[in-house]
């Protein structure tokens, strides 16, 4: 650490862990100047840690120019100029601390969600004059619904027999809804393609005192993408009270109040920027993000779980069941905005 932090001449400081991200190591630092940020790439996930630093690099430049009262917390640069410090292949790099800031790890009230889906459309927003095709790709393949149906129908060829005829209720249920793809086909041409976060849950808005959101953070994954994806992925994570890893399906609700508090604040910064289709698309992006998330799950439990860390045996059997059973509250639901 020590070494790491002389390339940002800080040499006097105390560290200590921060947050609990699932990716990227973090840590708070307290030097005699100020408080840093420190956060190492997790690059068996991030294979392409240098398109991360040049998109963050360019948002941050055109939002100095263009909006420069804008929070964005982008990485502070080296003595030598560099966005990051590698060390033994390892990529590191610093930001400031937002002081008076906190993050929030579970949505607990309507008026949290409306300002964290206010955040990401107000980010998106400012980023519309923005060509989203000069930024650079750094989770490729990270939203394709068509992929993932793809791997869960070869995970069923040729993964775990016994996990197979385990879950063959759940693959049939997942089977049947093959049709969120065929939607998703129709409504593509009318979704415009954008600057994306593509990772809305909540620990990623920095809030202040009073539950009003700051600015969002955790920006590696912002990529050219369609706005379903972050509504789809703030209608997964918040519309519900438990979280993916619940087995006690019973607790599994679609909260009315929370899904209009996500349109409301989405529709609040991006209003005038969706089209008429993508208005009317908002149930659709919960069932999208909701599917696709039921789908690697599964998948990735009949593959002996070779992707997401499991704390038990069947961990990822029961997140896939228990997203599952989210996306049929969400097939069943009516909305009401009025």
């Amino acid at each position: 650490m020590k070494e790491i932090l002389k390339q940002y001449n800080i040499n006097d400081f105390t560290i200590e862990p921060l947050g609990n991200g699932l990716i990227n190591s973090t840590w708070l630092i307290n030097a005699s100047d100020n408080k840093y940020v420190l956060q190492k790439i997790n690059i068996a996930i991030f294979t392409l840690p240098q398109n991360i630093a040049d998109n963050i690099s360019l948002l941050d430049v055109y939002l100095k120019e263009n909006f420069p009262n804008y929070l964005f917390v982008a990485a502070l640069p080296t003595i030598n100029g560099n966005a990051m410090v590698i060390v033994n292949n390892e990529y590191f790099r610093l930001f400031n601390f937002v002081e008076n800031s906190r993050t929030i790890d579970v949505v607990e009230t309507p008026e949290q969600a409306f300002e964290a889906a206010k955040q990401f459309a107000k980010f998106t927003k400012l980023l519309s004059g923005l060509d989203a095709s000069s930024l650079k790709t750094t989770l490729p393949n990270f939203h394709n619904l068509q992929l993932r149906v793809k791997q869960f129908d070869d995970a069923i060829i040729n993964g775990n027999v016994e996990r197979i005829e385990e879950a063959k209720d759940l693959i049939e249920f997942l089977s049947t809804q093959k049709n969120i793809i065929e939607q998703f086909d129709t409504l593509k041409n009318n979704f415009k393609i954008r600057v994306t976060h593509h990772d809305t849950k909540i620990s990623n808005v920095l809030f202040d005192e009073n539950n009003k959101g700051l600015c969002i953070i955790d920006l590696d994954t912002v990529m050219p993408g369609y706005f379903i994806s972050d509504v789809g992925d703030m209608m997964r994570t918040y519309l519900c009270p438990i979280s993916e890893g619940e087995s006690d399906f019973t607790k599994i609700e679609i909260r009315p109040l929370f899904y209009r508090a996500i349109v409301n604040g989405y529709l609040s910064e991006m209003g005038e920027e969706l089209t008429n289709i993508e208005k009317k698309s908002f149930l659709f992006a919960g069932k999208f993000m909701i599917y696709m998330q039921a789908l690697r799950f599964l998948t990735d439990y009949l593959n002996n779980d070779v992707y997401y860390g499991c704390k038990y045996p069947t961990h990822n059997f029961v997140r896939a069941k228990n997203q599952a059973t989210l996306l049929q509250k969400l097939n069943e639901f009516i909305p009401d905005l009025n």
